[in-house]
């Protein structure tokens, strides 16, 4: 075996006869990208003898033509082949837009679906927030609209191979889709390149599995890996390989595999054990909060909203903060004091996003479930993202599977520093919501205001800022 690793070009040379004087074809230049021949030689027959030799190699990314053919007669030809492909080598990563010192995975991401080409784009761009988020280095985005799903590779195979081909030339160690793969596709684009192949979903559960802290976050996290990937456990392919290496490996035998796949239901199985039990704990905690009659105030909302920054000003605590995707998973709790000695307890939840992976969208649920004890929940929204109304929709549907809809809310929507002030105070009129800046503690008054008059129904009405 000689593996890519991390190097432009694999230090292997492909020399084969052609029987007619014919030179290289599609197949060998093909191969020759695909696979990263150092080199790719054809050597033609005539007369039984050897009589020219049709050679190939590619060139650095940026390059006018992608490779270069050199055709010569086979007892003529000669090349210091150690010094050329050092040469070469180091042209190739020059030409690279990126620091190979740089140990972080570099992708390509690839949205294809049969759907408008803008709804591709915007699903593309939030794919970016969430590999930049699992700290992933882009280096391409490619958007496809497609008629119909190809079953076997999403997408036509010239057009994968042509994606596996540019994200070779790029030094691409990832192809990330944002559409979810089944077991076959992940099987067969597997089987096309030795690029690590994830979707969305595997995405969103790396970032979950990287930013848990509890004991339940890391249970539920782990319960949905599992779950997941247990489908699409084969002997070959990368699906079952984290985004830093992780489970599973290249190939194993059918042994192995069967072996695997017993360990990992009985694994599940102790995990859903487990998670009984922590859900009783957290059963009796709720129990606790309620006896004593305080207020409960939740904040939910799309993730990288500013739940967690809003907490904080609000409490003047330290809760975790980080401007990425999934920044909290951990609900925290903290009382918040009102004049004429009355409080709250108010709670940060994980965020919400389209189309979180069932697995892991049914494993929160048990966290979730300290919402139906809320009196009141704050939606937040990050006015200053232009997909602000599809956040809305998701955050309302997501409430809507949780039979929460009906419970009092006020939409938030922060970040209105970083919007026009007169556009901010338009767009929170239209959706009766209050804007303001959780990290200008002058702004938070009027949203102080509204909660205390829809908990105590105080003659004050909510200020909508």
């Amino acid at each position: 075996m000689y593996p890519l690793g991390r190097s432009p070009l694999r230090r292997l040379r492909f020399i084969h006869t052609h029987l007619r004087d014919e030179p290289l074809n599609n197949e060998d230049i093909t191969d020759l990208s695909l696979l990263r021949f150092d080199l790719i030689g054809a050597i033609s027959i005539r007369s039984g003898l050897p009589h020219k030799l049709y050679a190939a190699h590619l060139m650095p990314f940026g390059s006018e033509h992608k490779y270069e053919q050199l055709t010569d007669d086979f007892y003529q030809f000669h090349l210091d082949f150690t010094e050329f492909i050092n040469h070469l080598e180091n042209e190739m990563v020059r030409s690279t837009s990126f620091d190979r010192k740089d140990q972080r995975e570099r992708a390509i991401l690839v949205s294809a679906a049969p759907a408008p080409k803008y709804e591709l784009e915007e699903s593309i761009a939030e794919l970016r927030e969430l590999a930049e988020s699992s700290n992933v280095l882009v280096l391409d985005l490619v958007v496809q609209r497609l008629k119909d799903i190809n079953p076997r590779f999403l997408m036509g195979e010239g057009k994968l191979k042509e994606i596996i081909m540019n994200a070779m030339d790029t030094g691409a160690t990832l192809l990330i889709f944002d559409q979810d793969l089944s077991h076959s596709q992940v099987r067969a684009i597997g089987e096309t390149t030795e690029l690590k192949v994830i979707d969305r979903s595997q995405l969103i559960l790396d970032i979950f599995a990287r930013r848990a802290h509890s004991r339940d976050g890391k249970v539920q996290v782990e319960l949905a890996q599992l779950k997941y990937n247990l489908p699409r456990l084969t002997g070959k392919g990368t699906a079952m390989s984290r985004l830093m290496g992780g489970i599973g490996g290249r190939g194993p035998g059918e042994m192995k595999l069967e072996i695997d796949r017993r360990r990992i239901r009985d694994r599940i199985a102790r995990l859903e054990k487990e998670l009984e039990i922590l859900s009783e704990a957290r059963r009796q905690r709720k129990q606790r909060r309620v006896a004593t009659g305080i207020p409960i105030v939740s904040i939910v909302g799309y993730t990288n909203a500013g739940k967690s920054t809003l907490l904080n000003a609000m409490t003047k605590s330290e809760t975790f903060v980080e401007n990425k995707m999934f920044a909290t998973l951990d609900t925290a709790s903290r009382r918040l004091r009102f004049p004429r000695e009355r409080e709250i307890i108010i709670t940060d939840t994980v965020g919400f996003i389209r189309d979180l992976p069932k697995d892991l969208l049914a494993a929160f649920k048990a966290t979730l479930e300290e919402l139906e004890d809320a009196d009141l929940l704050l939606h937040m929204v990050d006015i200053a993202n232009p997909r602000f109304e599809q956040h809305i929709a998701s955050v309302e549907t997501i409430l809507q599977d949780l039979e929460l809809l009906n419970k009092p809310r006020i939409v938030v929507f922060n970040k209105a520093d970083r919007v026009d002030a007169h556009e901010a105070c338009h767009i929170a009129a239209r959706h009766n919501a209050i804007a303001l800046s959780a990290i200008i503690p002058e702004t938070l008054g009027p949203l102080l205001g509204a909660i205390e008059s829809t908990l105590w129904a105080t003659d004050a009405s909510p200020v909508v800022a």
